[in-house]
């Protein structure tokens, strides 16, 4: 089943590739901004795509953590803006409702480690996307939670960019 996953995955990475080496040179940025909007593929992997497609390093990074950026945004808003209606919706004792032992157990790893921790380190297993999402509807401040997601989002970005560049030059 892995090797299924990961074979689907090469070849969603390839057609990125070939997607953005098929658009004109000045507009290859834009390939990468896009890739790097789909959850999973991310600053990092758009990153590389970039860098793999050809759009120089220092282009490949910024449209990459645009992309990702503008992607979290609509996952951080829609987030918020359904806690706010299921708040609304239940009425003002919606805070001491008794959650549920799985909605215990996922906010106690989320006060453990808090939302700058989640930030940075939630990109290794879920989508900035998802992880963004998730933590508004516990109740994490929107704003808070968008400024760390664009630090982990960059972060991530440059720590792919720099693999990258390293193993394109190692291929050369």
């Amino acid at each position: 089943m892995s090797n299924v996953l990961y074979t689907s995955e090469a070849i969603m990475q390839d057609a990125l590739v070939d997607f953005t080496q098929s658009l004109p040179l000045w507009l290859q940025w834009a390939g990468v901004m896009l890739a790097a909007a789909i959850p999973f593929i991310e600053s990092y992997f758009g990153t590389l795509i970039g860098a793999i497609a050809g759009v120089p390093l220092p282009i490949a990074v910024l449209a990459a953590v645009v992309g990702n950026v503008i992607s979290m945004l609509v996952f951080v808003f829609l987030a918020d803006a359904g806690r706010r209606k299921v708040l609304a919706r239940r009425g003002a004792d919606a805070e001491t409702d008794a959650p549920s032992p799985r909605r215990v157990k996922v906010k106690r790893m989320f006060d453990r480690f808090g939302v700058p921790g989640v930030s940075l380190l939630g990109q290794t297993v879920l989508p900035s996307q998802i992880t963004s999402g998730m933590m508004v509807s516990f109740g994490a401040n929107r704003n808070v939670v968008i400024f760390w997601q664009v630090i982990s989002i960059i972060v991530w970005a440059i720590v792919f960019a720099l693999i990258g560049q390293a193993g394109i030059a190692l291929f050369r």
